[in-house]
């Protein structure tokens, strides 16, 4: 008896101390919860407003060994918040079948933004578009008998309320709100519906209403926000998504200005030069932005990725999302974009208490020029000076000091007399980027050698598979495949008698294809005929040998992503709609075979034994390997390349198709799509406003020849690679590409630059040095500077790799950065006549310099 009174006593005392622990718990959460609200001038998290830089990144496209690099590197940026979509179609990618793992953990992305000291803004829309598949919905919402997306519609409602409440459940009940203690700050419902909603006329008013009225319903204790919604309704915040967002206003004077989508760049697409943003420009739309009274502002992208699996959109999305970003798909920096940003994010912070207090005092300096400045009754001030003109540089006076304004920029002024930095003068270095070529196969002697390490299996022409169907006509393809698969198989049986016109001796029939995307071979009694690609059309016309007797015409429609943007862009069709005919071509006589009995078959026989695993007992071990040839199944193995830099493949020498690496897809290859050849120019001059055209590279190129393997998804050795090479190509001539950065830095200081914005403190007082100063150091930390390529103090001009000495050139400066900077990982380098001399007293001087590191 006695025993077991002491069991219960100490089970007793054992729930005592559960509940005290729970209790204390609960009061730390309660002490932890922020309380989010706004006002007419920023977010005020604890009754204290903030200024908030922000950037976007994707989840998926990247992977969870990625992501607390990735943050740290926001971090260390400058950034607040992290901002992501959610994306309906991975995290139930069959109705009431739900995926939260591996790259669609939310949760566990979320919880390392906290852990790094951000919040998190989570746009759950649940439309993303985001130039991925489909806009994010998943694509059997569209067989909901009656359902339309994005209107007063029923069906649409009830599945969007239903995610949607999913979402923001799964976030609390892992207490993620503000409210709770957790990092999510801000909500946002739907997705850029104000750009498309007057097509859908009265009931799309009515739809944006339900939109708002059911996220408040949600109870998240965080405001929510619509993006470009100019009517959003009280209290949802409406926010502006663009290049340049300084002109926007929000829809009431109680809420605050926001901007949810500055593009940092802009996406590459297949058959596209790859666009680019230059930094002086990005760091001119962020700074006028906060001139002009903006307290929110988001990178789209801040890192953008990799669009993995079948997640690209478009259509035609290319497999990289890179987007010029500052930190790069591979995870790495982009210099000298991340650097710049984040000395202007230094810059601004330095003006917060300025900027939240008042409201700015604007004064007109001249033609295109404009000070704005934020003066307090406590005697904080801060003070931003605009050139906005395109073309000239100008000199302008305020509050009785001069100030030098390159054309295009602005400079900020903490404490309204002392520049801390200007958009258009750069102080971060820019680090080389090279891509290291490994052989796939180092020991292979000869290509005969190499091909014998290859397995394959041939994909069937045509019908295979035993679901295979027959209709008449020509069916559109998503409606078909409800984007199972990329592929659609057409096939038709024809006889052909001897006396018809089709085979007249000395000319060839002519098949006529229309389709509306994106890809179509065709194929004639087993052999490819033709080919052709196209985002909306396709119109081919191919001569073709046919035989007497039975023919078989197949056609392989092709999806390379589905529409992500636009009014009712979830009924854009895809595939092969007609009309298909054949035409003799001596006689003119022609046939319309679009309305006869068509067989159809989803996908390919090696989807559906899922060849991409690699496991099959299938794969041929034969010489020769058969190449530029059309669908082949590739296998082989590998080892990781050595050192631990990021990884991609080189798919150089293939045609189309997708990969496998130990059967996760890295999306699919498209080396042979290439570029437009106009448009494309050397160097982008910033000044101006920027497009998406308007800075353009690698025309005449293939679009992408690199595709990202994260590290995390190869092992030291026995690695499986698997190629779907439909177009026909060789997979001997791919090759590994590591990359590798900072082997060499570039900068060019003049005297007219602020001095850095790290020797301001935070109470706003100058410390050290007043000049400007030229700093270096290697990314890499075991790398130290090993020479000094390049020095000049003068007038020097070029650009990295490519700098000379102008007429101007300080015959000491190859020394003097020498004997600063060799054998450090860093050096600083003031750039001053006190340091070099004045080799030309009347001319106004730069530092360049170029450095090796290793």
């Amino acid at each position: 008896t006695r025993i077991y009174l002491e069991i219960e006593l100490k089970m007793v005392r054992g729930r005592k101390m559960e509940i005290v622990s729970f209790l204390l718990l609960q009061i730390v959460v309660v002490a932890m919860a922020a309380n989010v609200t706004y006002d007419h001038r920023a977010l005020v998290i604890n009754g204290k407003r903030k200024i908030l830089i922000s950037g976007s990144i994707h989840y998926p496209r990247s992977t969870p060994e990625m992501w607390p690099d990735l943050i740290q590197k926001s971090k260390d940026g400058g950034l607040d918040v992290i901002e992501t979509y959610v994306f309906w179609n991975g995290h139930e990618p069959h109705k009431n079948k739900y995926n939260f793992e591996g790259r669609y953990d939310l949760v566990k992305f979320v919880k390392l933004v906290a852990k790094a000291g951000l919040y998190v803004h989570l746009r759950i829309g649940p439309y993303a578009c985001a130039e991925w598949n489909y806009g994010g919905f998943p694509v059997w919402l569209h067989f909901i008998p009656g359902i339309k997306f994005r209107t007063d519609n029923e069906p649409f409602k009830a599945e969007m309320q239903r995610f949607t409440a999913k979402i923001v459940d799964l976030m609390k009940q892992e207490r993620l709100y503000a409210s709770q203690g957790g990092p999510i700050i801000l909500s946002q419902v739907e997705n850029e519906y104000g750009n498309v909603d007057s097509s859908y006329g009265a009931a799309g008013k009515i739809y944006m209403k339900w939109s708002a009225s059911m996220a408040l319903s949600l109870d998240t204790g965080v405001p929510w926000n619509m993006c470009q919604q100019g009517d959003a309704p009280d209290p949802i915040i409406n926010t502006c998504n663009g290049f340049y967002c300084d002109q926007f206003t929000p829809n009431s004077n109680n809420k605050p200005k926001m901007w949810t989508e500055n593009w940092s760049g802009w996406f590459l697409g297949f058959g596209d030069p790859t666009p680019y943003r230059p930094v002086e420009d990005l760091a001119f739309a962020v700074a006028i932005f906060y001139q002009r009274s903006g307290t929110f502002q988001n990178y789209y992208m801040y890192h953008g990725g990799t669009n993995f699996e079948r997640t690209s959109g478009g259509p035609l999305i290319s497999t990289s999302y890179d987007y010029d970003a500052p930190i790069d798909e591979y995870g790495l920096v982009r210099q000298p974009k991340w650097g710049h940003l984040r000395d202007l994010h230094k810059a601004i912070k330095l003006c917060e208490d300025a900027l939240l207090a008042t409201d700015p005092t604007v004064t007109s300096l001249g033609s295109n020029l404009v000070a704005s400045e934020y003066k307090t009754s406590s005697g904080s001030c801060a003070a931003f000076l605009a050139n906005i003109g395109t073309v000239s540089d100008a000199t302008v006076t305020f509050n009785g000091n001069s100030y030098h304004l390159p054309a295009w920029s602005i400079s900020i002024l903490p404490d309204c007399k002392n520049v801390a930095f200007n958009t258009a003068k750069i102080n971060a270095a820019t680090e080389s980027t090279t891509f290291a070529r490994q052989a796939l196969k180092p020991n292979a002697d000869s290509s005969e050698e190499l091909g014998s390490q290859w397995s394959y299996i041939k994909e069937p022409i045509g019908i295979s598979k035993a679901d295979a169907f027959v209709k008449p006509g020509l069916l559109e393809q998503i409606n078909t495949t409800a984007d199972e698969s990329d592929y659609l198989w057409y096939s038709l049986r024809m006889d052909i008698k001897g006396d018809e016109t089709f085979l007249d001796e000395g000319s060839k029939a002519v098949l006529h294809v229309q389709s509306i995307g994106q890809v179509v071979y065709a194929f004639i009694n087993g052999k490819l005929a033709g080919s052709g690609n196209g985002k909306q059309k396709i119109s081919l016309d191919i001569p073709i040998n046919l035989v007497t007797g039975k023919n078989t015409i197949d056609l392989l429609s092709v999806t390379v992503g589905l529409a992500n943007y636009g009014a009712f862009f979830d009924l854009f069709g895809a595939g092969i709609t007609g009309p298909v005919t054949l035409k003799s071509a001596k006689s003119g006589s022609s046939i319309d075979l679009s309305s006869q009995q068509w067989t159809y078959q989803v996908g390919l026989k090696g989807e559906d034994t899922d060849l991409g695993s690699g496991d099959s007992s299938e794969w041929v071990s034969k010489s020769p390997l058969p190449t530029m040839q059309p669908l082949i199944w590739y296998k082989t193995t590998f080892d990781a390349p050595s050192g631990s830099d990021p990884v991609a493949i080189d798919f150089t020498g293939t045609g189309k198709g997708i990969a496998w690496v130990n059967g996760q897809s890295i999306g699919r290859y498209w080396p042979t799509s290439i570029a437009r050849n106009g448009g494309c120019t050397d160097s982008c001059n910033y000044r101006g406003s920027y497009s998406s055209n308007k800075c353009l590279k690698n025309c005449g190129k293939p679009s992408q020849t690199l595709y990202h393997v994260p590290r995390s998804w190869i092992k030291p050795s026995g690695n499986t690679l698997v190629l779907l090479e439909e177009m026909g190509g060789d997979p001997t001539e791919i090759s590994f590409a590591t990359k590798q950065t900072g082997s060499s830095l570039c900068l060019t200081v003049s005297q007219s630059h602020p001095a850095p914005v790290d020797s301001w403190a935070s109470d706003l007082k100058i410390l050290n040095r007043t000049s400007p100063v030229l700093s270096l150091k290697c990314p890499v930390s075991t790398h130290v500077i090993t020479d000094i390529n390049f020095a000049s103090f003068g007038t020097p001009t070029g650009t990295c790799g490519s700098f000379s000495h102008g007429r101007c050139n300080g015959p000491r400066s190859l020394s003097i950065v020498r004997k600063a900077c060799v054998g450090s990982r860093s050096c600083k380098v003031e750039v001053s006549t006190r340091v070099f001399g004045d080799p030309c007293r009347s001319l106004a001087k730069s530092l360049a310099v170029e450095a090796s590191c290793s």
